[in-house]
């Protein structure tokens, strides 16, 4: 029973890294280039700077990548609302979507 066990929880680990490892990844200096849509509500490094307390933005800066990913992804659709970010998701690929998202993870 215990060697089943194992071999289940193996199994079931060798997929979370197989899942993991084929999902494309972001290249970091390449979304650098893309923050300037970014910059004037979250801040240059992903953390609102200026007037914080006139109105709320999401602290983008450190946040995991596939979060954003898939934050942009919703606004691009619809499945979140904001006019803001979905003009600005409208215009961006899957992949310039996880190249924004690897720099600001970075930060």
């Amino acid at each position: 029973m215990k060697k089943l066990a194992t071999m289940k929880m193996l199994l079931c680990s060798s997929l979370l890294v197989i899942s993991v490892t084929a999902q494309a990844e972001g290249d970091a200096a390449k979304g650098k280039k893309n923050t300037q849509m970014c910059v004037g509500c979250h801040g240059i490094d992903g953390y609102r700077t200026a007037f914080p307390k006139v109105y709320n933005v999401p602290k983008i800066g450190g946040q995991h990548p596939a979060y954003l990913v898939q934050a942009l992804q919703a606004y691009k659709t619809g499945a979140r609302s904001h006019p803001s970010m979905r003009g600005i998701a409208q215009n961006l690929s899957k992949q310039d979507m996880e190249d924004l998202a690897a720099y600001y993870a970075g930060k």
